[in-house]
């Protein structure tokens, strides 16, 4: 049933919020983040979409998403900053994708495969990839000592979004790294630790380049404004038929584990889609689904290939589109409110989507 399962993309969308994220960075260059297939968007068609928009550059999180973009003919400048232990380089020097190394041996590695050029991922407090400072002297004395083969051309960072108090803390040993640096003769022109949240939120990090993810794709980072509050449209639309109805007596139990048992007489309705699609199982029984301008309950488990939603006495049949989730300004239930049912965020509705479900653009 997989292929009556439709992800579209709004590729005008996309393009529309390039040009508001564009605004909001200023002088800074734009960057749009397309790793994990995107944020479920599909990586080749969202990554030609915003090319065609004009952006700066492309992030990823590894070279085999750099890749899968080269291949498919993109040229715009791409990052890949996650490599895997004893990474040569040798894929990013052959195909032009520019590696941020985090440490000695990947600029070593990088020097000796002949890549362009790098970025330095610093540590400045989130706790994950990137040099420490204790680190910072050795790996700076060294890319001072490889500039003439290797040029640093990015400085990179990543924000915990956890206060501005934490941020402005982070922001100052980024300022210290890019001191460093300078100390050195190195003056990277690209400096960049502002991801979606920061970058909407706290202009003081912006640097000369922001990573716009999450928001690039028309959804909000932020847990009290919506899309439509900063200016953005929800690209992504997921749709699926309604496969099956049944007339269900009150009392009679639905899905595993009978968690939904109708108070009254109702009609349910089988979707074809489930976790193995990547609809959190954690949001059985509280998430919301369209069909035309009327919203249904998901009712009983989410199982694996399915969800059943109560129709009550509404005329609902067999081949009837239900929205998933999409636009809200449309009238539909939105990602962020699939996230809130999961109890999660929005990256992971997203971000969690089949690679195998058909995804189209329009």
């Amino acid at each position: 049933m997989t292929q009556d399962v439709r992800l579209t993309v709004d590729t005008a969308a996309l393009a529309h919020n390039v040009g508001v994220l564009r605004e909001r960075a200023g002088s800074a260059l734009v960057m749009v983040v397309v790793k994990a297939n995107a944020y479920g968007h599909g990586a080749v068609e969202s990554a030609r979409a915003f090319a065609a928009a004009g952006v700066d550059w492309l992030g990823v999180a590894d070279l085999d998403e750099a890749l899968e973009l080269r291949r498919a003919g993109i040229t715009t400048p791409v990052l890949a900053w996650l490599h895997a232990p004893g990474e040569t380089f040798e894929q990013a020097a052959r195909h032009d994708v520019t590696p941020a190394v985090s440490d000695l041996a990947q600029l070593e590695a990088a020097a000796a495969a002949g890549v362009r050029a790098v970025h330095l991922c610093v540590d400045t407090g989130l706790s994950r990839n990137g040099a420490v400072e204790s680190e910072w002297p050795a790996l700076f004395d060294r890319a001072a000592e490889l500039r003439d083969v290797l040029p640093v051309e990015g400085l990179m960072s990543h924000l915990s979004n956890t206060s501005p108090e934490e941020d402005g803390l982070q922001l100052a040993s980024f300022f210290r790294a890019s001191a460093a640096l300078g100390e050195r003769g190195i003056e990277p022109p690209l400096r960049h630790l502002a991801a979606s949240a920061a970058a909407l939120h706290y202009e003081g990090s912006h640097g000369t380049m922001v990573r716009f993810g999450l928001a690039a794709y028309g959804l909000s980072p932020f847990p009290d404004r919506t899309s439509a509050d900063l200016g953005l449209r929800p690209a992504l639309t997921m749709t699926a038929p309604v496969t099956s109805t049944k007339r269900v007596p009150a009392g009679e139990g639905v899905s595993y584990g009978y968690l939904f048992r109708p108070e009254r007489d109702t009609t349910i309705a089988v979707v074809p889609v489930g976790y193995s699609d990547g609809i959190d199982r954690a949001a059985s029984d509280r998430a919301s689904v369209t069909i035309g301008q009327r919203t249904y309950r998901v009712r009983g488990r989410i199982a694996m290939n399915a969800l059943v939603i109560d129709v009550g006495d509404d005329p609902v049949e067999v081949g009837d589109e239900v929205v998933v989730f999409g636009d809200p300004a449309l009238g539909r239930q939105g990602a962020d409110d699939w996230a809130r049912a999961s109890g999660s965020i929005t990256w992971d509705v997203v971000a969690s989507l089949s690679a195998r479900l058909p995804r189209s653009t329009a």
